[in-house]
């Protein structure tokens, strides 16, 4: 029976773990997000950052055809390229679970420095 409570402690104790380290995971989760959106920041123009600041988007013009594309505050489904006949949206992210300042930043550098590979890899969507 000792044994029986003793393994019960055990695993209650791990689980109750869990729930208090949670805090320092979402602490870690808060500064990395901080740290990509300030890294972000740096590489835009001075249009772009104070877009972004105002609108929580920026536009960039693509290297290849000078389209305007539009980049939103999100991790995925966010670049849109502004025509006059309507928004064309565009969905295409880096590999690998990252901050969400990181995945735009990718889509900024992709769309100005190598625009058709980056639209060869985009699934296209239309705005709902």
């Amino acid at each position: 029976m000792k044994t029986f409570f003793r393994r019960l402690t055990n695993i209650v104790g791990h689980g109750i773990a869990r729930y208090v380290r949670l805090p320092r995971y979402v602490r870690q989760w808060h500064r990395r997000e901080a740290r990509s959106l300030d890294l972000l920041k740096r590489w835009l123009s001075r249009d772009q950052l104070n877009q972004f600041q105002a609108k929580g988007y920026f536009e960039v013009i693509g290297c290849h055809t000078g389209s305007r594309y539009r980049i939103s505050q999100a991790a995925g489904m966010n670049v849109y390229q502004l025509n006059e006949g309507g928004d064309i949206g565009w969905c295409f992210v880096p590999q690998g679970h990252l901050a969400i300042g990181d995945v735009m930043l990718a889509q900024k550098i992709a769309l100005e420095s190598n625009e058709r590979a980056a639209l060869a890899v985009a699934n296209k969507f239309s705005r709902c």
